[in-house]
């Protein structure tokens, strides 16, 4: 059994479930995990940040659902509202931050969102990918040489078509997946312990 998470960097509740995702891998470091991009914002949805009059709401909503932070820098980029959420670049560097170390794909989700809802830094610059390698203890070169690589836009592009093909219409979603069955573990948010109880439903988990 493995999981899936299928997900958008620019999505605030992805950004909300980055707590649950990281306690999950934390407990069960034995089920590899398969980070996907979803591809919230492409096309025609691919607008500044003041085009989305909901964004503060929904922000404040997650914020107090989940307990996940909106930096001071973020909250900045939103209030001025010209700033774009282009979802392939995002995936461009999800990709690229895949390739450089393969098994830290979750952790490196989670440090991405934070990248930009913590941090305010677009996810569309080299910039950013250089300090999250640094960070991770990767090699930065290699990772910006990997996003800024023509074919990390067809893996990004695969990523969204293996969305597609998974089924899944809303992100954050969290999938198990044994053999050519997937089961839904979480969608939209869920806790640890929501996530650990459905896993031991499909007979992953022991039960006491």
């Amino acid at each position: 059994m493995k999981l899936i998470y299928v997900f958008d960097a620019y999505c605030g509740w992805s950004h909300g479930f980055s707590a649950t995702l990281d306690e999950i891998t934390s407990r069960h470091p034995e089920l590899p995990v398969e980070v996907v991009s979803g591809g919230l914002f492409l096309g025609g949805r691919r607008q500044p940040l003041s085009a989305f009059g909901h964004i503060q709401r929904a922000n404040q909503q997650i914020s107090a659902v989940t307990g996940a932070e909106f930096g001071k820098a973020y909250q900045r980029l939103a209030a001025e509202g010209s700033f774009v959420m282009d979802s392939a670049a995002a995936a461009r560097g999800v990709a690229a931050l895949r390739q450089a170390a393969p098994g830290r794909a979750a952790e490196l989700a989670v440090a991405l969102q934070r990248a930009f809802y913590v941090d305010g830094l677009s996810l569309s610059d080299p910039a950013t990918y250089r300090r999250l390698a640094e960070t991770a203890g990767l090699d930065a070169d290699a990772v910006v040489a990997a996003f800024e690589a023509p074919q990390t836009q067809a893996e990004a592009e695969a990523d969204f078509h293996r969305a597609a093909e998974l089924g899944v219409t809303g992100f954050p979603t969290l999938l198990a997946v044994d053999g050519g069955r997937a089961t839904t573990l979480a969608l939209g948010r869920a806790t640890p312990d929501e996530v650990d109880g459905r896993l031991a439903h499909l007979g992953a988990l022991p039960v006491f």
